[in-house]
């Protein structure tokens, strides 16, 4: 049997690993299982930035992949970037095993507002998706409820469903 394995990078999961495992499942139809595996930010950070190369920590994560593993979703909590954007919110591989979410502006406290756990949840579960998504070979959607649609701001992600469109559920159960 394949998984989708999760890796939670220097982050505790307690409040948000049972419902993000469900949303996958949701979306994918593949069971999860939590990887722990030891990680360290620190080559992937930035100083001139003062970021975190979400490329470097990817490369990381893939390094060693469960035989089992279908793809493996790693989970931080800092600010991440690719050289040629001010930040991402993830990336992933297309059509690869892997890919990476950051929390860090995904959560209401980055923006100075009060911290709401459940919008963060939300939030994460929505951008995993797109990002395995992007992993399963989906590219971004012109749908705007689609969660498959791309996302530059936190309220883009706010606005579209933690779905899969009709022609992205389509492209992806077709070989």
């Amino acid at each position: 049997m394949a998984y989708i394995y999760i890796l939670p990078i220097q982050t505790s999961p307690s409040f948000w690993i049972e419902p993000l495992e469900q949303g996958i499942r949701r979306a994918f139809g593949y069971q999860t299982r939590k990887l722990k595996r030891k990680i360290s930010l620190d080559q992937a950070f930035d100083i001139t930035r003062s970021q975190y190369s979400s490329s470097q920590i990817l490369r990381d994560i893939i390094a060693d992949p469960p035989a089992d593993a279908i793809k493996i979703l790693g989970i931080v909590d800092v600010d991440l970037y690719i050289p040629i954007l001010t930040f991402v919110f993830g990336e992933a591989q297309l059509r690869g095993i892997g890919s990476v979410v950051a929390m860090h502006r995904l959560n209401n406290k980055f923006y100075g507002l009060p911290e709401d756990r459940d919008l963060l949840t939300e939030r994460l579960i929505k951008e995993a998706v797109h990002e395995l998504g992007h992993n399963f070979g989906l590219v971004h959607c012109p749908n705007q409820s689609c969660v498959m649609r791309s996302s530059t701001y936190v309220e883009d992600i706010d606005f579209k469903s933690h779905e899969l469109c009709r022609n992205c559920r389509d492209r992806l159960a077709s070989p």
